[in-house]
């Protein structure tokens, strides 16, 4: 007898709990570090809350490290979900990539550019961007401001150029074992590639800020993510299984020994969290808390890309239109927080997601490895 299964509506999909919590909670804590870092609201709101605001301002960007993991936990299951040599042509995959990323971004810095046009006339301020040249915007379209030494548009730009550079860098190593493999399947091969790509990020690359532009500087956190995936396999045989539960395990404390950086240690805990518990997955349902983290979780991108132009129009409002007194300048802060996640989610619904949907259409049958690191 065959039991037909019903298809999940989109609101009972089955949802990757801990990548949509650790997302959503990553995703504000950029948000505040930008708060706190940049604009003047947080300098006048420093004299009540010096301890906080110094925290976010010194040790909440490393939040990042939480994307960068998860990036590649993301990354090693739609490209290889079982490690095995790749065969899809890299340049089809990172071109796919470059879609789901660039538009978005586009229309994001966009917005920054109004933003810091709106701003500058309420106030003076480090944090304002001067007009963009051309050249200036053509670099962020094609994602490349970094490595051209062009300044960015919007605080966390960095980021996207480095994700699309570290998903090249990774479908180059599944195409590279494919080509060493042949006809051969061995399922030790492209983990051992990254293995090596880790190693060298952690213990050379990542020492080098000079290298901070490119994706090996990075790839330390993006392959533990990687290898955190293929080691919880639950079908991967326990000898290759041990090999890459030690390989997540050893690296990075190394590396720590050698030169303990907080970034390499927050990366090394996320990816443990995933080596535990990163493939539960669980149907989305309407409790208020597991809706609100799965929300989060859907919009962090969104939160991401748009959240500075917002918080930069709140600082300049709160810089020409309020007093100078501390209270007053830290309801500033919280609202601009909160707009700032308002303003996500109205990115998602009419941006990302349409444009998404938009430039991936005639390819829907293509598997998942389109999505971005930000989804669950």
């Amino acid at each position: 007898m065959v039991v037909n299964t019903p298809e999940l509506s989109p609101a009972n999909r089955k949802q990757f709990v801990l990548i949509n919590l650790l997302k959503g909670l990553a995703a504000q804590l950029i948000v505040l570090h930008h708060l706190a870092f940049y604009g003047p609201m947080a300098d006048h709101a420093r004299s009540i809350m010096p301890l906080l605001v110094d925290w976010l301002v010194d040790h909440a960007r490393i939040a990042v490290q939480v994307f960068l993991v998860i990036g590649g936990f993301l990354a090693a299951k739609s490209l290889s979900p079982r490690g095995l040599p790749g065969r899809a042509n890299p340049l089809q995959l990172v071109g796919r990539r470059y879609t789901k990323l660039a538009p978005p971004f586009f229309v994001a810095m966009l917005l920054a550019v109004l933003a810091s046009s709106v701003a500058a006339g309420w106030m003076t301020h480090d944090s304002i961007s001067a007009p963009p040249t051309l050249a200036q915007l053509g670099a962020h379209a094609l994602l490349l401001h970094g490595v051209l030494g062009m300044e960015s548009l919007s605080a966390g730009a960095w980021y996207v150029a480095i994700d699309l550079q570290l998903y090249a860098m990774m479908a180059l190593l599944a195409w590279l074992s494919g080509q060493l493999a042949g006809r051969r399947t061995p399922g030790w091969l492209l983990p051992s590639l990254v293995v090596t790509g880790v190693g060298a990020s952690l213990l050379h690359f990542n020492l080098d800020a000079d290298w901070d532009v490119w994706a090996p500087y990075f790839f330390g956190s993006y392959g533990l993510g990687a290898l955190a995936w293929w080691a919880s396999d639950p079908a991967r045989r326990p000898a290759p299984a041990a090999m890459l539960l030690g390989a997540l395990l050893l690296l990075p404390a190394l590396a720590l020994l050698l030169d303990f950086r907080s970034r390499i240690a927050l990366a090394y805990a996320v990816a443990c969290l995933l080596f535990l518990f990163g493939r539960f997955q669980a149907v989305s349902r309407a409790g208020l808390a597991r809706s609100a983290v799965d929300y989060a979780g859907k919009i962090s991108f969104s939160v991401f890309l748009v959240h500075f132009p917002v918080c930069l129009v709140v600082n300049a409002a709160f810089a020409r239109f309020v007093p100078e007194q501390a209270y007053a300048q830290a309801f500033g802060m919280a609202l601009a927080w909160a707009a700032s996640l308002a303003a996500g989610a109205a990115f998602c619904r009419w941006v990302e997601t349409p444009l998404g949907t938009l430039l991936t259409r005639p390819r829907r049958a293509q598997p998942a490895s389109t999505a971005l690191a930000w989804r669950a």
